[in-house]
């Protein structure tokens, strides 16, 4: 099992409950997700209905300086569960790269909304991931 650092508080309610549909897709996604924990990838977040992987080294982007870097969270809401892509935050040009269907589901910036158990959305945020991670590592972030 990875191991979970946790430095800050963070407050969640897993919201499964009532929705039984929402945590077979948390599951897969989660099991997506722990992929990518290796090398300065840890996890920081692993509870019921919330996992969260981070990039652990300090970065600087546009001359500001951050002791860590989130990647990847997944959070069960009420309705969905929600998918947040932090690669494009520090380039939004990733989004233009990422699948049709997957880009169905973005709400706001980053957060992208599973609300059904969908092959094809899973091999989307599959591929997703694959160039956040991909991104991350052409900056210099391993």
């Amino acid at each position: 099992m990875a191991k979970v650092i946790q430095r800050k508080s963070i407050k969640y309610e897993d919201k499964s409950e009532g929705q039984p549909m929402l945590p077979p897709i948390f599951k897969e996604l989660k099991k997506m997700l722990s992929k990518y924990v290796k090398g300065n990838y840890i996890v920081r977040a692993d509870g019921p209905g919330n996992y969260s992987i981070y990039y652990n080294k300090e970065v600087v982007i546009s001359k500001k300086t951050f002791p860590e870097l989130a990647f990847a969270t997944i959070l069960i809401q009420t309705g969905f569960v929600g998918f947040y892509f932090f690669p494009a935050y520090t380039n939004p040009k990733l989004l233009s790269d990422l699948p049709e269907k997957l880009l169905k589901c973005l709400q706001g910036k980053t957060c992208f909304h599973i609300s059904k158990q969908d092959p094809s959305l899973m091999k989307e945020i599959s591929k997703a991931l694959e160039i956040g991670y991909a991104y991350y590592q052409s900056k210099g972030w391993k």
